[in-house]
């Protein structure tokens, strides 16, 4: 039994285009990966995937933690999260004997907290999006509905106008691998979506060529997500909290105000669409953080 390396992944990858349905920068990023690993194999005078050992597949995670550009921990676990989803394929298809790669850990993860904002610091975000021009309609109209909502940037702009439900005051979210999720909105997100939809998404839909794209550009085009970011960065720069935002930053206030506030983990679990409520519970521990600032500088035995 044998199977060309380059073979596989091919295989392997139109396996996940296909059958999966995987999305696309998913696939983009799978098939960088499995390049490297290809090409890892070959300079070590691999040229049968059967052939391979579990210090061959441990071997190329070091590989890429050394050298002259190392990768970050997060990248190389994600690496070898594809090569992981290659040897299993290969096993179940019957194109190696036995899956190697099964019981190579990752290299461990920076134990690093998401960055959040006070409450306060978000009202000054929201705030940064003055005026009433189309931009500032527009540009309030998502960065309402990312804390609103707790979506991703791309799960913003690939909201269809057809997506918001304003008489339920829910929206739905097309989130990772095709997982739909439908979240409620807050009033203010959908007045701010409102005011935007009657008085500055005409203008820019009559530029374009007909899009049921909620969020659009000049040009009536969807907004991109780089110009999401550009506009999340604006209004931080105007706010001055430049250095605490990131493109997810209003995720992370959604789902760390929402269990400040009391909310149960697994409720925020769904809202944010995760699989694993382990990834939902790093949040805690932000919060977790914010209760022993205020247990230290209030209780009368903390001061102590």
């Amino acid at each position: 039994m044998g199977a060309w390396p380059s073979d596989a992944v091919d295989a392997f990858l139109h396996h996940l285009a296909v059958e999966r349905g995987s999305a696309a920068n998913t696939l983009r990023s799978y098939t960088g990966d499995l390049r490297r690993y290809v090409d890892h194999l070959t300079a070590q005078g691999i040229d049968d995937l059967g052939a391979v050992r579990e210090s061959d597949v441990s071997g190329f995670v070091a590989a890429l933690r050394s050298g002259p550009t190392p990768l970050a921990a997060s990248s190389a676990a994600r690496a070898l999260a594809a090569v992981r989803g290659l040897h299993r394929f290969a096993e179940r298809d019957g194109l190696v004997v036995e899956d190697v790669s099964r019981e190579v850990a990752p290299p461990a993860l920076p134990s690093r907290l998401p960055r959040t904002l006070t409450v306060d610091d978000v009202d000054q975000l929201l705030a940064g999006c003055i005026g009433d021009g189309p931009v500032a309609l527009r540009d309030r109209a998502l960065l309402e509905l990312l804390y609103s909502t707790g979506a991703r940037i791309s799960e913003a702009i690939g909201l269809d106008l057809d997506d918001l439900d304003a008489g339920h005051r829910t929206v739905l979210l097309r989130g990772k691998g095709g997982k739909d999720r439908i979240v409620p909105v807050g009033r203010p997100a959908l007045a701010a979506v409102e005011a935007y939809r009657v008085r500055a998404r005409p203008g820019f839909a009559a530029k374009g060529r007909g899009t049921p794209a909620l969020l659009l550009n000049a040009r009536g085009a969807r907004l991109s997500r780089q110009s999401a970011w550009h506009v999340l960065r604006g209004a931080a720069e105007a706010a001055g909290l430049t250095a605490d935002v990131s493109p997810h930053t209003l995720r992370h206030c959604f789902a760390t105000h929402l269990l400040a506030g009391g909310a149960d983990v697994r409720v925020v679990q769904e809202l944010l669409g995760h699989a694993s409520v382990t990834t939902t519970q790093i949040y805690t521990h932000v919060t977790v953080d914010t209760l022993r600032e205020v247990y230290a500088t209030s209780h009368p035995r903390a001061l102590r």
